[in-house]
């Protein structure tokens, strides 16, 4: 009744993204890596408080998937903060490297799949 959704969120997630429904770049998918850039550029303008705690959680390593999970925000909202991030340069993105399908150990992915089969 205060203003926010259930989950307590005072600030809607499209004011996040300045009312912007798609990404500026396709440079994201759910296991690309991100990383704050170290050093932050100079000069540039003052993040937002979003992109500030992205930049925090991003001191390491993170794929976007599990930087959406911990912002507790919509997929879509997280990549649109993240290209504006990408285009200020305040973080690096790694893409998934692909796989080398001769080095895997398909013996080892059954008993993994077995494995899960039993919970």
């Amino acid at each position: 009744m205060g203003g926010s959704d259930s989950a307590g969120r005072l600030v809607r997630p499209f004011t996040l993204t300045g009312g912007r429904t798609r990404p500026s770049r396709a440079d994201f998918t759910l296991i690309t890596t991100v990383t704050a850039a170290d050093p932050q550029p100079e000069g540039a303008a003052r993040p937002q408080p979003e992109h500030s705690r992205i930049l925090r959680l991003c001191a390491e390593p993170m794929a976007v998937a599990e930087l959406a999970a911990r912002l507790d925000l919509p997929m879509s909202v997280v990549v649109i903060m993240l290209c504006d991030l990408l285009e200020a340069g305040r973080i690096t993105v790694r893409p998934p490297r692909p796989v080398d399908r001769t080095t895997v150990d398909l013996d080892l992915l059954q008993k993994v799949r077995e494995g899960l089969g039993r919970l």
